[in-house]
């Protein structure tokens, strides 16, 4: 277990358990944690380790067994499951690079069959598509001629009728990952972490604020939007779950199908894009024609020309940007039209895109509660460059790219109202 981090509505260990079954074997989930995974914070691990801690204490109840183990998989799970005289081994998906390496490292060195299982995307990433889509038009349409079949109600995990017989030796070192994560403190008031909080939070969403969705959802002074993203990013909750509560509510069509664009179509666009694009963190993963206008205008001057340091602690000549920082520093998240917003003018007043693209990315993943996730590195691809977008009127800077400012926030809501918001919860 991996990326989705629950035992109800998870199709990876729904299939580990018939296999089980079938062959009358002990169930066990292994969660390697990684001390020092790139971008993660202290705050990152409090959250993940309290979800895993009611996560353990569910599978207890289901007679499955559970395994912390503080090494990167391809490292030590072909050793563990020797010594535990494994049967086979089940993943779920994930289709960053870091993870993609780690699977085919640990493919090459395990002596049992391995099944990887997506559970994250409501219909397969490799089922969907077997190429990089251009946009959200190009995927819609493959996604809506399968959907019905894929849309479904979740059996639940049976409680295990094989007991685990062979628990491996607790060696200390192994733990020192979960002591470290166990002191950090509180990772956001806002948000509390855990499979039971994630259920909790997408009934509340879908019963008291979907209704209003579609009008709410762009304007950062209203509480328009789920919330829900760390508990998806953290796989706490399942995205199938919420969608088939979403599309079994009462509530006209139009308000469920434009949030169900946002959670179906453009999240598994998402994983779409950094499934098949290598470089999805890198300028050679834009588009040709982006590339080609950014590099156009590359030398062109800057208003501003802001260091990393000066980023992250919100020192700029704008005070919408230094709010959209210091918002992100405390809560852990940020308004999705202000995030847009936030990288753009990174892009402005960074020396080239490379640098902007960098800037971005180590800022939303160190401070996001759902950064290191393809969510943020395709939403960062597209406002930097272009993905799944097209071109614009050209401007200085820019060239064609998408453009936004200032202006055009206080067109869309009261700016001096969410600047002064942020900084008096500071």
């Amino acid at each position: 277990m991996s990326r989705d981090q629950r035992v109800n509505d998870n199709w990876a260990l729904l299939w580990a358990q018939q296999e089980a079954l079938i062959h009358h074997k002990g169930l066990l989930v292994v969660f390697c944690m990684i001390p020092d995974y790139p971008g993660a914070t202290p705050r990152h691990y409090s959250f993940m380790r309290k979800g895993l801690r009611e996560l353990q204490e569910k599978l207890n109840q289901c007679n499955i067994g559970f395994r912390l183990l503080e090494q990167s998989p391809e490292v030590i799970l072909p050793q563990f499951l020797d010594t535990i005289d494994a049967h086979l081994l089940v993943s779920d998906f994930d289709p960053l690079r870091i993870k993609q390496q780690w699977k085919k490292m640990l493919i090459d060195r395990l002596k049992v069959p391995l099944h990887e299982v997506d559970t994250h995307n409501i219909v397969p990433a490799w089922i969907i598509s077997d190429k990089k889509e251009y946009g959200a038009y190009t995927l819609r349409p493959k996604i809506k001629r399968v959907l019905d079949d894929y849309l479904t109600d979740i059996p639940a995990v049976q409680l295990h009728p094989f007991n685990w017989n062979n628990p491996p030796p607790e060696a200390p070192e192994t733990y020192r990952g979960e002591r470290v994560a166990s002191q950090t403190t509180e990772a956001y008031p806002w948000i509390q972490a855990g499979e039971a909080a994630a259920h909790l939070a997408a009934v509340n969403f879908v019963q008291q604020r979907l209704a209003t969705y579609t009008k709410a959802r762009n304007n950062p002074c209203l509480d328009g939007q789920s919330g829900l993203s760390p508990y998806l990013h953290f796989g706490q909750l399942s995205p199938q779950r919420l969608a088939w509560m979403v599309s079994r509510s009462a509530l006209p069509a139009e308000t469920k199908d434009a949030f169900l664009e946002e959670l179906v179509v453009r999240r598994e666009l998402a994983d779409n894009f950094c499934y098949y694009e290598p470089a999805y963190d890198r300028v050679a993963g834009f588009p040709d024609w982006a590339r080609k206008t950014l590099d156009q205008h590359r030398n062109d001057q800057r208003a501003a020309v802001y260091s990393l340091a000066e980023f992250e602690n919100g020192t700029t000549h704008e005070m919408l940007w230094n709010a959209c920082q210091q918002d992100l520093v405390q809560s852990g998240k940020l308004h999705g039209f202000l995030r847009m917003y936030w990288a753009k003018k990174i892009l402005e007043w960074t020396p080239d895109p490379e640098t902007a693209l960098e800037y971005a990315i180590t800022l939303n993943d160190r401070y996001s509660l759902d950064g290191r996730d393809p969510n943020g590195y395709t939403g960062i691809a597209w406002s930097l460059g272009g993905v799944h977008d097209r071109a614009w009127r050209e401007r200085a800077v820019f060239g064609k790219i998408r453009y936004m400012n200032e202006a055009g926030c206080r067109r869309k809501f009261d700016v001096a109202g969410y600047i002064d918001t942020v900084f008096n919860q500071g």
